[in-house]
């Protein structure tokens, strides 16, 4: 099985059935696991006309690489956007738009955890270059816990050139650096933002940051000298929620 069509995991599968059923092709639930959450899940699904199939674990472990906690969900492939839908998601806006773009990352638990972020703080979309950035894979679909059903993924094939295109549409780019002058929660972030979060490691590339209209950094008290991008990202969208009022 391509694993990069299923969804695992009782949280991830729990989400996908409340908010994308429509994703879903049928389940494979573990024999023998008859417990209150996985029954309520399993009468959920079958209320919704989803097939489900018990299989013995050992099968349910061949499927997949990872902790499936007794479920997996066949779903169809997660959808991936491009230029030409940010576009239409702009002009639909009724107000001033959240971006988020990730500048390189590869780790799919950290895009599956800046999705999630993303879902909470309302990012309009998230942006990524096509080439060198993580997939939507079952890993990113299962710690992204529903959020990548439902906030749109675009990949990019030129990230200059696209960050470019939105500048011209009004909106402000900031950028993430440790090097930057001027401090995140000292930065306004109340108009329209495209917030840019780099590699991990290794942050920005050169050319994504020149495209930048304004850097700021985290503050950093400690001897630790950079967090974990997703907790960067989480940290980053909600003090632009913060600033909104929202």
């Amino acid at each position: 099985m391509n694993d990069s069509h299923s969804v695992f995991g009782i949280h991830a599968v729990e989400a996908l059935l409340q908010r994308q059923s429509n994703q879903i092709e049928m389940l494979w639930l573990q024999q023998g696991r008859g417990d209150e959450r996985m029954q309520s899940l399993t009468d959920h699904a079958r209320a919704l006309g989803i097939r489900c199939e018990l299989l013995p674990r050992e099968e349910l472990d061949k499927k997949v690489e990872g902790s499936h906690q007794g479920v997996i969900a066949l779903c169809k492939p997660a959808q991936v956007l491009r230029e030409r839908d940010l576009v239409a998601i702009l002009e639909a806006l009724e107000q001033p738009p959240l971006l988020l773009i990730l500048d390189g990352v590869t780790d799919p638990h950290n895009l599956g955890a800046c999705l999630r972020s993303a879902d909470a703080a309302g990012v309009d979309a998230v942006i990524a270059p096509k080439d060198n950035s993580a997939s939507l894979n079952a890993t990113v679909r299962k710690v992204a816990c529903g959020a990548a059903e439902v906030v749109p993924f675009i990949q990019v094939t030129n990230l200059a050139r696209t960050m470019k295109d939105l500048q011209q549409r009004g909106v402000w780019i900031t950028g993430t650096t440790g090097d930057a002058e001027q401090n995140l929660f000292e930065a306004d972030l109340r108009g329209p933002v495209a917030l840019v979060m780099g590699a991990e490691g290794k942050g920005m590339r050169r050319l994504t940051t020149e495209h930048c209209d304004y850097l700021v950094k985290l503050p950093m008290a400690g001897s630790v000298s950079s967090l974990n991008v997703s907790v960067a990202t989480g940290i980053s969208l909600f003090e632009i929620v913060r600033q909104r009022g929202l």
